[in-house]
């Protein structure tokens, strides 16, 4: 009996590629990264990315997946866990702070900061969706205050979700021009106090 491999492994580690891919497009967006700046990024030439990824918009929406899962759920947790969306907001809030400004990856949001730069509909709408979830997420939760008697009755809730969101687009592309995470934190108290009561 013969024994031995059957052709060779992969030559790269697929976590390890996604990890730099999602540095390269958090640094300069969807549509100024190049295949040449994936593949200088990944060590590997353009036929091993394309035989691993499929194309560029494919490796960027495993990219935004990953991304999502690492980075983004602070905010699913925070609005679970504390006991009324304002408090889930504050925390949210603080928590995007730290996240946007820590000097272990590039500033900002992904995801935020990807959908300025393109003139990619297809990409625009998929990046548009990802947000439209996190404005469901926060009108649910601030629904489901306003029907416990937490918030008042006459409360917007889809206005007040939307403000939400717009604070944390805003300190985003803040920590991109270079706040600090206190001068964030400062920011986001000062949005609580919009908050209604």
């Amino acid at each position: 009996m013969v024994t031995g491999q059957r052709g060779r492994p992969r030559s790269f580690d697929r976590d390890a590629a996604l990890d730099k891919a999602m540095l390269a497009f958090w640094e300069h967006g969807y549509e100024a990264t190049s295949i040449s700046d994936l593949t200088a990024s990944l060590g590997i030439g353009a036929p091993s990315l394309y035989a691993a990824f499929g194309d560029k918009r494919r490796l960027f929406d495993e990219v935004v997946a990953v991304y999502g899962g690492r980075y983004t759920d602070f905010a699913r947790a925070a609005l679970s866990e504390e006991p009324t969306a304002g408090a889930g907001l504050r925390r949210v809030l603080r928590e995007a702070a730290g996240i946007y400004t820590d000097p272990a990856h590039p500033p900002g949001c992904l995801v935020i900061s990807a959908a300025v730069n393109t003139t990619s509909q297809d990409v625009a709408q998929a990046l548009r969706e990802r947000r439209e979830v996190s404005l469901e997420m926060f009108e649910r939760r601030i629904r489901a205050d306003v029907a416990a008697g937490v918030l008042p009755a006459a409360t917007d809730a889809q206005a007040l979700a939307r403000f939400a969101l717009a604070v944390l687009v805003g300190m985003s592309q803040q920590s991109r021009d270079g706040a600090s995470r206190e001068e964030l934190e400062a920011v986001a108290e000062l949005a609580m106090g919009a908050w209604p009561r």
